[in-house]
Order: C-alpha cells, then structure tokens, then sequence
C-alpha cells in the first residue's frame, strides 16, 4: 500500500476535525492521506487481536495490509453526521476487510464452513418452534452431539474469524452490499430508495438483536457498541474470555440465522 503505519506525533482533537472537514467539505486528498495515517494505529491494533486466534502460517504484516484497505474506505465512506465515533465505524470496517480476504484465500476447513451453517439453521428452526432462543441443551440435542462439543463447535468458528457483525450484507437492490455497521446510527442518503432499504435493515437488526437471550445482547452491545475487548467484556460478566467468544459466536449465528430468514 506505501503507507507507513508507525505512530508519529499524535494530532489533537482539533487538527483531527480540521482534517475531517477537509476532506468532506472540500475533498482535500492531503487531508484524507493525513486522516488515514493517524488512524492507522487502529490497523495494527486489529491485525495483532485478530493474529491471535489464526494459524501461524498467516501473516500479520498480511492482516495490516488487508486491514489498510478497510480503514481507507471507513475514511471515505464515514459521515461525519453519524452519532458513533468515528474509531468504533473504522475498526469494523478494517475487520471486515481481513475477513473478506482471508475467505477469498478460502483457508477455513470446510467442516468448520458447514457447522457454521448447521448451528444458524438449527438455531432458527428452534427458535420458531420454542419461540425463544434455544438453550446450549436444546441446541446440543438437536445437533445430534453433546454441550461440550456443540460449545467446542462454538470456539472453533470463533476461532476461524468466520463470524462478525461486520460482515457485508446483500442490500435490498439485490446487488448492492451493506455492512451491518453501516445500519448503526443516522446516515444521509440522497437516495430515498437506498435510506429506505438501510432504515429496514436497522430496524430487522434492532428486533433481532433485542430477541437475543440477555447475556447474548449485552455481549453484543459492549462489544459493538462500547468497544470492549472479549476479556473485558468477560471481566464485566465474570466468566472467562473464551465463554465470551461463545456468547458472541452464538449470538452472531442466531442474527446471521434470523436476517437470512428474513
């Protein structure tokens, strides 16, 4: 990419907003590059979590240079109206850059691919049935395997990075796509049709996201919404980090089952 990620003299608050408006009032390329070098920390910040949890094989100077593409355009794309900060929006984006890279390199083994969808399916048909997400046993009986293994199951598509609200979604045009990150917050859309179809997608989101069971929601709320690493998240509700990694896997799975269906 040419971009040098070291962090030099960090800018103010305000150098930060005289940059911003720069570059969205007046398309000052100088002031984009700028934006993109002072947030490039967060690159490599996202390359090393995200690093810890592949195999050795993959290439965390790899991950920062995908991750470059996604910072670039959470530049480009972020309005400055939106009511998130702008590091919350760019950490998504980046994430989401190195996860659609590492699937195109298709190194997830198959098996972990189809468990994936197994437990979003299951999870669906059982939750229309009960009409209440399905407990870890009821999940476990009807997978045909035990807790530990359907929890095991949890860990290891936790661990192939193959689940985040991040992902992109196909938008209501059929050929347009949407990252879930986008759907937080107001944006303005000189397309009524576009703000529409965005408008529906956070309001299937919400609903989604409050039928979550409540450790599930509160997981997703502080890891989405506030920021917090898995292990703070686990020192806020008192069990281990890797138990995090399972609400979360488990939570994403219902929503990516729930939004599928609809």
């Amino acid at each position: 990419m040419g971009i040098d990620t070291s962090s030099g003299a960090k800018l103010s608050d305000r150098d930060v907003q005289s940059l911003w408006r720069r570059y969205k009032d007046y398309e000052d390329q100088t002031a984009r590059d700028q934006l993109i070098l002072n947030y490039a920390p967060l690159v490599k910040y996202v390359a090393g979590r995200m690093s810890a949890a592949l195999p050795s094989h993959v290439d965390e100077a790899d991950l920062i240079s995908y991750g470059l593409l996604g910072l670039i355009n959470a530049v480009e794309r972020f309005d400055l109206k939106r009511r998130i900060k702008f590091e919350t929006y760019a950490v998504t984006r980046i994430k989401g850059a190195i996860i659609d890279e590492l699937r195109s390199m298709d190194w997830v083994p198959r098996s972990v691919r189809a468990r994936a969808r197994e437990i979003e399916r299951t999870s669906v048909a059982l939750e229309h049935k009960l009409q209440r997400a399905p407990t870890d046993e009821e999940m476990a009986k009807a997978l045909g395997v035990s807790v530990r293994d359907f929890q095991d199951s949890l860990t290891q598509i936790a661990n192939s990075s193959l689940v985040a609200l991040d992902e992109v979604w196909s938008g209501s045009s059929g050929n347009e796509t949407i990252a879930l990150i986008d759907t937080i917050g107001d944006s303005a859309s000189s397309d009524p049709a576009a703000a529409m179809g965005e408008t529906e997608t956070r309001i299937t989101l919400a609903d989604a996201i409050a039928g979550l069971p409540e450790r599930e929601k509160i997981v997703v709320s502080l890891y989405y919404y506030e920021g917090l690493t898995l292990r703070e998240i686990g020192e806020v509700l008192g069990v281990t980090e890797s138990r995090v990694s399972q609400l979360h896997t488990k939570a994403v799975l219902r929503l990516r089952g729930k939004l599928s269906d609809e």
